[in-house]
């Protein structure tokens, strides 16, 4: 089923290249249900998981121009749908650090300590990848994914140079990757 249904997705992401609106209906039609799938194994928020669909979407339709017919449809898919996961993770990530608790009084006292923002909720497939990492790997994507802060407020926490923690984050996104990876095999009999 996989090998039919990559085939028929290639094929259609082509005619639609070349402009023919049937093709691309059809396309849309069985990706939905599969990204909603797909997106809601990562994120427990159902809400957020239809926003990423969205984006997913209007991605493809975006990025429609840089498939290369001769690739496998479905890890350019899957690219475009984790990446627009992990803008969610930011996106909300920022919204916790910017809201302003108010008590049913009024305004809550404004606090001389930093508020440390609330961690996005994340599939146990995701925490189980980011608590694997080595806590400098974990710490650098904690601090840029999940808590929203930019390169250098995140490497002033952590006292390193913007240089290093960026590296600490690249090397944790490809270990995760690695990690989430080698579960998806083992899961699929390999």
């Amino acid at each position: 089923m996989g090998g039919e249904r990559e085939t028929r997705w290639r094929i259609w992401m082509v005619a639609a290249q070349a402009g023919q609106a049937p093709a691309y209906e059809k396309l849309f039609g069985e990706l939905l249900p599969y990204l909603r799938r797909f997106v809601q194994r990562r994120l427990l928020d159902a809400a957020a998981a239809e926003d990423v669909v969205q984006n997913v979407l209007i991605s493809i339709h975006r990025a429609r121009g840089t498939y290369r017919a001769e690739r496998n449809f479905t890890p350019w898919l899957h690219a475009i749908a984790r990446n627009a996961i992990i803008d969610q993770a930011r996106q909300q990530a920022g919204r916790s650090r910017r809201e302003v608790s108010l008590e049913a009084n009024g305004v809550a006292e404004p606090s001389s300590e930093p508020v440390e923002p609330s961690s996005p909720r994340l599939s146990p497939e995701l925490e189980g990848a980011l608590s694997a990492l080595p806590d400098s790997q974990r710490q650098a994507v904690e601090l840029i994914h999940l808590h929203g802060y930019s390169i250098a407020e995140a490497a002033a926490r952590v006292g390193a140079t913007k240089a290093a923690l960026k590296v600490r984050a690249h090397r944790g996104y490809r270990a995760m990757r690695a990690h989430i990876e080698a579960l998806r095999f083992e899961e699929s009999g390999g």
